[in-house]
């Protein structure tokens, strides 16, 4: 298989028009400019966003004009995609603290040599009304309405929002604004970018792929979501990334491999089942930290899950008397809400020195030298402060 027909196969769900047409102009030799839009919902990205981020990069690598597009407009709208109710609105201070470190988490993956950022808020905020009227004659209200959770929402008695069926208008101006040939997103996408591949038709006589990739399911057999908590993200830790991988559901494994890895179906299939899942598991931490730290957190893996011993190095954190477990969880950065790690204490997974904490509001005494532990391999020394 040749680089081209590999980057118009792995990795992707669908082509549109379709793989034949886009395959013969890129064996044409020209050069495309090409996007990728992720609106900044959150502080962290997770392994999911990778698909479509390493697609990009291919794209780049091959010699084609790559754009990353940080969708600092849109945002403020909200994404309706699988979504069963509006978003919340966000502020620009949340989207400016959301994005701070967004390019030190796609480092591993994307060459800021060879990529562009942009910010789609550059120019959808400097839209008149006469532009947007312009725009919205292109696409019928009765197409906007006909998308799937639209509908779904409407059979069961929801709302749909007027600002959220502008929403891929907008994501649809941006490849008029960029004048780009082809756009990458995940299947949830699929609607957004073809509204985009219609407005470019329209609106430029001017004709747009559009390559979708695969969605990613995450730790509890669900698609991965950040609504939802059960992502591998790219900030995690090499030993709570190694960890997660190898909690993902064994039917996962296929998929894991061949979208966040290079690892072939023989790599795959010459190891025991546990093997592959280690295997799969030190790859992809591999990846996204490095080979010595992908060691280390296996070798942690293995000591504290598979021979259920604490570490050696466990690290430390001063606390104040007097603390409920709830807070002690919070405190000890195991669960980002109180809520969260009420939960985890009721499912009995927090331990103090082996003991379990099933009590949410019980205070912890006679903390100082003790190990916190949360689930199978989350460890923490208490110190009092």
């Amino acid at each position: 298989m040749d680089h081209i027909s590999k980057l118009l196969t792995r990795g992707v769900e669908a082509i549109y028009p379709s793989t034949d047409v886009l395959e013969k102009t890129l064996r044409s030799g020209k050069k495309l400019r090409v996007y990728m839009g992720v609106d900044p919902t959150g502080i962290k990205l997770h392994v999911g966003h990778s698909i479509g981020l390493s697609k990009l990069q291919q794209f780049a690598d091959a010699g084609h004009e790559a754009i990353l597009l940080f969708g600092t407009g849109t945002v403020l709208v909200g994404d309706p995609s699988q979504r069963k109710e509006a978003r919340k609105r966000i502020t620009s201070e949340e989207i400016e603290e959301n994005i701070k470190t967004w390019k030190k988490q796609v480092a591993s993956i994307i060459d800021f040599n060879k990529v562009t950022i942009k910010q789609n808020a550059d120019w959808l905020l400097k839209l008149t009304l006469e532009d947007l009227v312009n725009i919205m004659s292109h696409i019928s209200a009765t197409q906007l309405f006909k998308r799937d959770n639209f509908q779904s929402r409407i059979e069961q008695g929801g709302t749909v929002w007027y600002h959220e069926t502008l929403y891929p208008l907008l994501q649809g101006y941006d490849s008029v604004a960029m004048d780009v040939d082809l756009e990458i997103g995940g299947t949830d996408q699929t609607f957004n970018m073809l509204i985009g591949r219609e407005l470019m038709q329209k609106m430029k006589g001017k004709e747009k792929y559009v390559l979708t990739t695969p969605m990613i399911v995450g730790t509890d057999g669900r698609q991965m979501s950040k609504s939802t908590g059960n992502c591998v993200w790219l900030t995690d830790t090499p030993e709570n990334m190694y960890g997660k991988i190898m909690s993902i559901p064994d039917d996962q494994m296929t998929s894991y491999s061949e979208l966040l890895t290079n690892l072939s179906e023989k790599d795959v299939e010459r190891l025991s089942p546990i093997d592959q899942k280690k295997n799969l598991a030190f790859s992809i931490t591999e990846r996204f930290h490095s080979t010595e730290q992908a060691t280390r957190a296996q070798e942690y893996f293995e000591k504290t899950v598979q021979h259920k011993e604490t570490p050696d190095e466990v690290r430390q954190i001063h606390l104040p008397t007097g603390l409920t477990s709830t807070a002690t969880v919070v405190a000890a950065g195991f669960a980002p809400s109180n809520s969260e790690a009420k939960r985890l204490i009721v499912q009995g997974a927090v331990e103090i020195d082996d003991q379990k904490i099933t009590d949410p509001s019980m205070e912890i005494a006679n903390f100082d030298g003790k190990i916190l532990k949360v689930g199978k391999r989350n460890y923490i020394k208490l110190l009092k402060k």
